[in-house]
């Protein structure tokens, strides 16, 4: 059982944005140990129904009164400081503690956190080692940034000492946190409305990697030259795995791809074959993120057995590459990608399935993301048959940067191919279904509401 002593002190929680992914996993977490847990959100949500059938009382909408008889206010980085809750819990002298800073509290009641990091990959990576604790029986805590099907929600409440947690970059949120053992997929160039420049990136991770302690594990993608001297900053034992990299610890060879584009491969372990794998999940990246999971798996003991089993199960993550149906026999998914890195990635992954031709329907996220990374967002949606690009969802966002969706079309167009802006995914669903046709694989993309136009083209109207 987690040692909770450093948060028995509030027996009575109120959290500020509930219906968050990793605020709601919070909340069942603190329930599930006796905790008096209430909170509040803007909207209804799915989420919200699954804490209040847990016995959370769950508020629609803010009010000052909510917070009153509270011991601690938790609360998301979203929330305004001028929320009325956040306000009057500081007029009553509560305590408030932001959301990375409260998770930082709960890692540190576990003797095994696993800290899963990286700028792609995370929730996949994340997922698969926690269904191959759960399979060999370690009865993990989980929290994860999407809802996995295996797990029916985004978190897990276990009663031993393993906490298996995603664990963001964003705001240096991760610095939080108390890992025994990291896992480092990657480090690219994102969230730059926060760290100006790559450098600064690099740097948190570096800050990240300083935390582990020295008989704990540190698992670097070899293949991302920017993971290579991570190792040096810690004496955690270092564990490298790859695909192009030869000097490593666990490498995948022998890849090749099935008509659904699914990959199977050799892992060879200190160069000597260690097992067969074979994944319901796309793309080469996800070779990788695999990899990633064996050695952390393998680190803990795990048998080689529960590890295949428990990847064998897994179908991937909400809003990775999800199929979402059938409109006019041309299938529709669904992907969360919303960086270039993530889309040339899925690009790729679905050149490895047979279609017709492809449609990508891409949402861009956040100003700062579209102004700063325009030409590599153009570059990447080119490996698409037909380009669609609809209003960028603003998130936190002002449009302080006069930078438009248009200006993402104009770009590609620039560089030899058409593109269509459509501003309404009501505009995108009606030119999509007059012109697909059978046999073509049509992606919704993007970090936003993007996700509800596979819904809109597969009615019945």
């Amino acid at each position: 059982m987690p040692n909770i002593n450093n948060i028995k002190k509030y027996k009575k929680i109120h959290m500020i944005g509930i219906g968050g992914i990793s605020m709601s996993g919070i909340a069942e977490i603190l329930a599930n140990w006796g905790f008096s847990v209430s909170g509040s959100n803007n909207v209804d949500s799915d989420i919200l129904h699954i804490l209040k059938n847990a016995g959370i009382k769950v508020y629609i909408g803010h009010n000052a009164q909510n917070v009153v008889g509270a011991d601690c206010v938790v609360y998301t980085a979203a929330i305004p400081k001028d929320n009325v809750e956040l306000v009057h819990a500081k007029e009553l002298g509560i305590p408030t503690i932001e959301r990375s800073d409260f998770l930082g509290e709960l890692t540190r009641c576990y003797k095994n956190t696993i800290a899963i990091s990286g700028t792609h990959g995370k929730t996949t990576t994340t997922s698969l080692v926690s269904l191959c604790f759960l399979e060999a029986l370690k009865d993990p805590s989980i929290q994860v940034g999407a809802i996995i099907k295996e797990l029916n929600g985004n978190y897990r409440v276990g009663n031993s000492e393993n906490f298996i947690i995603e664990a963001c970059e964003y705001v240096e949120s991760f610095l939080k946190f108390s890992p025994k053992s990291e896992i480092i997929l990657n480090i690219d160039n994102d969230h730059l409305d926060y760290y100006k420049n790559f450098d600064n990136i690099k740097n948190a991770f570096i800050k990240y990697v300083k935390l582990l302690p020295d008989d704990g594990h540190l698992i670097i993608n070899a293949d991302d030259n920017n993971c290579l001297d991570l190792p040096v900053y810690t004496k955690a034992a270092a564990i490298k795995y790859g695909i192009e990299n030869d000097d490593v610890d666990f490498q995948a060879q022998n890849i090749i791809f099935d008509e659904n584009g699914f990959p199977e491969f050799d892992i060879y372990k200190y160069n000597e074959f260690y097992d067969h794998i074979k994944l319901s999940i796309l793309g080469k990246h996800n070779v990788l993120n695999t990899l990633a999971c064996v050695a952390l798996c393998d680190a803990y003991g795990i048998s080689k057995k529960d590890i295949k089993n428990a990847i064998s199960k897994f179908k991937g993550a909400d809003r990775r590459f999800e199929y979402k149906g059938t409109f006019n026999n041309a299938k529709i998914y669904d992907d969360y990608g919303h960086h270039p890195t993530e889309v040339k990635a899925t690009a790729k992954a679905l050149k490895n399935k047979h279609y017709n031709k492809s449609w990508v329907v891409f949402q861009p996220h956040t100003y700062s993301r579209t102004f700063n990374l325009l030409d590599d967002f153009a570059h990447a949606l080119l490996e698409f048959d037909n380009i669609i690009v609809t209003d960028i969802y603003a998130a936190r966002e002002k449009n302080t940067y006069n930078i438009s969706s248009e200006d993402l079309v104009k770009r590609i167009e620039e560089l030899g191919k058409n593109a269509t802006y459509l501003p309404t995914l009501e505009e995108c669903a009606s030119y999509l279904k007059d012109n697909i046709k059978p046999n073509d694989i049509v992606l919704t993309l993007g970090a936003g509401t993007v996700t509800n136009l596979g819904p809109m083209i597969l009615e019945k109207r």
